[in-house]
């Protein structure tokens, strides 16, 4: 009886354990195809949906530069959508726009790299138009999941992320959020690839014409 308890308890923890280890790996491979469908999003595609059945699209590239970490962000902020990716709360400011813009992902996934944020480290934003914000970290708090305040609107353009807290916690979804702002420095324009794509296409009818 004794062995038969010991053999249930070993399949139990062996399948906790593989659960445990599939949502980082499912987190690491969906952004192979988020990415792709990034790609897309940045050329002109407003519905780039990574998988057929997505019910969310690309809206931002988020990277880190101290840690040269970067994450693809999805369109909307539910447990569906972070289970692959960080997602952009709805009702807040879009990507690059005025106002707060609540990005949300979990600890032991996408924003584990949060762990070691600092004062002053900078991130940079990709928008949907491949133009890039630059923003300067300048708060670290941790809050409870009740003070909603940290969502609320700012009359400038602000990065608000949000993940569990703490990070090595047993079990997620305790109590407390770990909030990180960044304050908007400039926008890195460079050239977007569909404004690229367009100056090709009118180089290629200008030769043609001149031909």
């Amino acid at each position: 009886m004794k062995k038969r308890i010991a053999i249930v308890l070993l399949i139990a923890g062996t399948a906790a354990a593989a659960r445990g280890l599939w949502i980082p790996v499912k987190a690491q491979l969906a952004q192979v195809l988020l990415e792709r469908a990034w790609q897309r999003t940045l050329h002109g595609d407003p519905q780039a949906r990574p998988w057929p059945w997505a019910d969310t699209t690309p809206v931002a590239r988020l990277t880190f530069e101290r840690t040269h970490e970067s994450v693809i962000v999805l369109a909307g902020a539910s447990g569906r959508t972070m289970a692959f990716a960080p997602g952009h709360m709805d009702g807040t400011a879009m990507p690059g726009a005025r106002g707060n813009c609540v990005i949300s992902a979990h600890r032991d996934t996408h924003f584990a790299v949060l762990r070691d944020a600092r004062a002053g480290d900078v991130i940079r934003l990709q928008r949907a138009d491949g133009h890039t914000s630059v923003y300067t970290i300048d708060g670290l708090a941790v809050v409870n999941k009740r003070e909603t305040w940290v969502a609320q609107p700012t009359p400038r353009p602000q990065l608000t992320l949000i993940t569990c807290y703490p990070f090595d916690a047993v079990t997620a979804g305790g109590p407390d959020r770990f909030v990180v702002t960044a304050r908007y420095d400039r926008d890195d324009a460079g050239v977007s690839p569909r404004r690229l794509r367009i100056a090709r296409l009118r180089a290629d009818a200008f030769r043609e014409v001149a031909e």
